[in-house]
């Protein structure tokens, strides 16, 4: 398959990158930077800072939404905003698939529709707005596709 230009996905998220290094690496898979040396890392290290800020930018906006709730009612359902299930289905949405850069070996086993892959490529491209456009990028994509509407606001 061949990959879509990337372009395409900065039209869907609404934002334009300055640096657009970043939304390569975001969707590099560690297959195909081993099969391409050179050619761009792989996203793994945006995937663990993409955690960090996607769990932090959750945290801020249920507090904000329900200062009633206690900490066990926060961490439930920040724990159901970032779960695997729900940011593959946000991942889905977005078709991340379909620009993901893969090795020969994973694109063979179906990669493109993997759910972990677009889980990790989702955390990746969180920490890519992040790098490239500060904490109001990444808030903005989170605000958009990840939170509910109601959370949204």
């Amino acid at each position: 398959m061949t990959e879509n230009p990337v372009h395409l996905l900065e039209d869907l998220i609404g934002y334009r990158f300055q640096n657009p290094q970043l939304l390569l690496e975001a969707l590099t898979h560690s297959s195909y930077a081993r099969e391409t040396p050179g050619s761009c890392r792989d996203n793994e290290q945006l995937e663990f800072l993409g955690d960090a800020v996607l769990n932090f930018l959750v945290s801020v906006a249920l507090v904000n939404a329900f200062p009633e709730w206690e900490e066990g009612q926060l961490t439930r359902a920040r724990a159901r905003l970032v779960a695997a299930a729900h940011l593959g289905r946000v991942g889905a949405r977005l078709e991340l698939g379909t620009y993901l850069r893969l090795g020969r070996g994973e694109e063979k086993t179906g990669g493109r529709n993997k759910s972990a892959l677009f889980v990790n490529a989702l955390e990746a491209l969180v920490a890519a707005l992040f790098r490239d456009g500060g904490l109001e990028a990444a808030r903005g994509f989170v605000a958009s596709f990840i939170l509910p509407a109601d959370l949204a606001a």
